[in-house]
């Protein structure tokens, strides 16, 4: 079973880019998308109602923000939406497919200002709240999303520059460690071990894509009883430099759906 993430900054938007085309390519079974800014009814005409695929929506209730979806190949039972309390941006949808559970995951960026800051504070301190029975979970259970935090230096390419900036503050690396110490395993920093990045964002500013001066932000976490079915894990570049600033994280797993 092949699942992925990927936020496409825009569903409308990334179909005229490419994005079915990407799709076909990585052939997933599963896909958590972020950033859809879209509702159902607004989404292109072909994935209102898709061939082929299974269709969960969250998107948010502002028009053309945030939201989170998840496409499958296979039966979905939705199990939630939101992280335990009302989620009026759609941030995280949950759903089980194959005996496995995913949630699509959309954590706020603070980088437009402190008011935005304060609310995506607020968000890490309810996330890691709902995530912790998850993680003990005995049931597989992954998360895949932008989480809008580069964890360590090796996760983005001008570190000391970006200390005081949203996404690599000290707390918010220090929220990402107490995350995987409640037992998540970031499975693409398991496999590449201490190298720099791979990176799954880049400006769209001074040839960063380019160049491959990045940020790693898009996350497959998968608790301890998913650990064990993941046997690859890749991020996809090119999606990232056609369809949108942010690539897709791949994973296979031994999972027969």
């Amino acid at each position: 079973m092949r699942i992925g993430t990927w936020n496409i900054n825009g569903i409308r938007a990334a179909s005229r880019k490419g994005f079915d085309a990407h799709l076909e390519r990585v052939a997933p079974d599963l896909m958590m998308l972020q950033e859809v800014r879209a509702t159902p009814d607004k989404v292109p005409p072909p994935w209102q109602q898709p061939v082929g695929w299974h269709t969960v929506w969250h998107p948010a209730e502002k028009p053309g923000y945030a939201g989170t979806a998840m496409l499958s190949r296979h039966e979905v039972k939705v199990e939630a939406k939101g992280a335990g309390e009302p989620d009026t941006e759609g941030r995280v949808v949950m759903a089980r497919v194959a005996g496995v559970r995913f949630a699509s995951v959309y954590l706020p960026s603070g980088s437009s200002g402190e008011h935005r800051q304060a609310e995506k504070d607020r968000w890490l301190k309810l996330f890691i709240r709902w995530s912790e029975a998850l993680a003990k979970s005995r049931i597989p259970t992954i998360l895949g999303g932008d989480f809008n935090i580069a964890h360590t230096e090796r996760d983005i390419y001008y570190a000391k520059a970006n200390e005081k900036n949203s996404g690599f503050l000290p707390h918010e690396r220090a929220w990402f460690t107490d995350l995987l110490d409640q037992g998540w395993v970031d499975i693409v920093r398991d496999k590449y071990g201490s190298v720099q990045g791979p990176y799954s964002w880049w400006s769209n500013r001074g040839q960063a894509r380019a160049l491959d001066r990045g940020w790693r932000i898009d996350y497959l976490l998968a608790n301890r009883s998913a650990t064990k079915l993941v046997t690859d894990c890749h991020i996809d570049r090119a999606s990232g430099l056609e369809v949108s600033d942010h690539a897709m994280v791949v994973a296979d797993l031994d999972v027969q759906a």
